[in-house]
């Protein structure tokens, strides 16, 4: 059956830009309707990314800390793995979210469309599903379609055993040997998950440096960490995967040198994402895309079809959920005819592995290429008392300053509960805060969150936790 709708606002894409856009816009008293090709609301993020992976993530970290405690005087015996008990607990998280944006969907009288949407018109949309079609014509539209896994075309994508994020996170088994290519965000936290679980995981990435947003220093303790855990191997590629009953046997080059083919059980492609925009028929509508295949917006969200927006990952880096929370937030308030913009001065950036690894604002690289005359100050967890008590010395906390005026320009952290420690430089780089606006700040103590206020003070000269090599300035 054909149906047509009308609604003021449409929003294609039920993930975390998509929900918050269409439910800003419901909340401003707009008639919105929501296009989603899933069954669930939630998209990537809650569905099969974010939460899921967390929820996983939240063993690895208790079986790693019940396993040092050990040296403690306090012992437990060794981990019985349940994988379908795992499973049940992750899916079970993930209905209860579902659930939650679902009955807030309802509360607020959005329309959903479970279907794939393909622009008719640049007033139109076409959706269709196995029962029926919608023509939902509309005034303003939101694009909110999310990412997917980018694919190695040398690695054949036939076999259940090479797997992408989403199935790393089905949790289908856990396989003895495993390998991982690429060390980003997804990589490592895949590679802290899995070895926690009892695979003999490899890491392998073709540059020199993983997280190339994060300076050297940081990584070299994050590096220093999981040297017993997993093994991450840089500068390194795959050259060929031959695909055997019982084994994927697998060629890398390292430093432009063959090493010997290693057998694994499975092998996950995790190298980037792709912006889902090629089955929306935007060339249709002639709405621009940029050379690198994400969606052209303004500060306001707006593509060049003024009526149309696009917020989350179709819009470009950084991929991530908070970000295409805040442009849904904008798209929805400039539709209902506020003056906004989105125009963040940084957006945090984490790494839920163990230890997480926490940044924003910028690094030493970038400082350098701007001509920022800059100075750092770190603040070594081995010196925290907290961190000491809580057997989390392998840590850091780093600060930069502009030496010009004093203001905090970026700031890192490597430690246990880094991503939620990041907030308060966050903070701190949208205030405009200098270092005595943080170091006058009273932190509670021990905490490790004191430890950005005492880089505060390393670099005002006045620390007294750390020989102060600035004291008779």
């Amino acid at each position: 059956m054909h149906q047509k709708i009308y609604g003021q606002v449409v929003v294609i894409g039920a993930g975390p830009a998509g929900y918050s856009a269409a439910f800003r816009c419901a909340d401003l008293g707009l008639d919105t309707i929501l296009i989603e090709r899933h069954d669930k609301l939630g998209g990537v993020c809650l569905n099969v990314g974010c939460i899921p992976s967390k929820t996983l993530l939240h063993i690895a970290k208790v079986i790693k800390e019940a396993q040092e405690l050990d040296k403690t005087g306090v012992s437990f015996n060794s981990p019985v793995i349940n994988i379908e008990k795992i499973r049940n607990w992750k899916e079970s998280i993930i209905n209860k979210l579902t659930d939650g944006l679902s009955s807030m969907r309802k509360k607020r009288k959005i329309k959903i469309i479970q279907g794939n949407a393909i622009f008719d018109t640049d007033k139109s949309i076409l959706v269709k599903n196995k029962e029926d079609v919608f023509t939902v014509f509309f005034e303003n539209a939101i694009i909110a379609t999310g990412s997917q896994p980018i694919k190695i075309p040398s690695i054949p994508h036939n076999d259940k055993r090479i797997w992408d994020s989403t199935d790393a996170l089905r949790l289908k088994n856990v396989p003895n040997r495993f390998l991982i290519i690429g060390a980003g965000i997804i990589g490592l936290e895949m590679a802290t998950i899995y070895s926690a679980l009892g695979s003999k995981v490899d890491v392998i990435d073709r540059f020199k440096h993983f997280l190339p947003s994060v300076d050297q220093d940081i990584s070299n303790i994050y590096k220093k960490s999981i040297n017993n855990r997993f093994n991450l191997i840089l500068n390194t590629h795959i050259d060929k995967v031959n695909i055997t009953e019982n084994s994927l046997m697998v060629k890398m080059i390292e430093n432009n040198i063959n090493k010997e083919n290693i057998s694994y059980d499975a092998i996950l492609l995790a190298i980037g994402r792709i912006p889902n925009v090629n089955q929306l028929g935007l060339d249709k509508i002639g709405l621009k895309i940029n050379s690198f295949g994400f969606i052209e917006t303004n500060k306001q969200l707006k593509t060049n079809i003024p009526h149309i927006y696009a917020v989350g990952d179709v819009t470009g880096p950084p991929m991530l959920a908070h970000k295409g929370i805040h442009e849904g937030h904008i798209a929805a308030e400039v539709i209902s005819g506020k003056n906004h913009y989105f125009e963040p001065k940084v957006i945090p950036s984490v790494a839920y592995t163990e230890p997480e690894i926490a940044w924003v604002g910028l690094n030493e690289k970038e400082a350098k290429s701007k001509n920022i005359d800059y100075e750092v100050a770190i603040f070594p967890w081995c010196a925290s008392g907290r961190a000491i008590a809580s057997n989390s010395i392998m840590g850091m906390t780093k600060l930069i300053f502009n030496k010009n005026n004093n203001q905090i320009i970026g700031g890192s952290i490597v430690g246990t509960n880094a991503g939620e420690l990041i907030g308060e430089v966050t903070l701190a780089i949208e205030m405009g805060c200098d270092a005595e606006d943080i170091a006058l700040t009273i932190h509670s103590h021990p905490t490790l969150h004191e430890s950005i206020g005492l880089s505060a003070e390393v670099f005002q000269g006045t620390v007294t936790d750390l020989l102060n090599f600035k004291s008779k300035k």
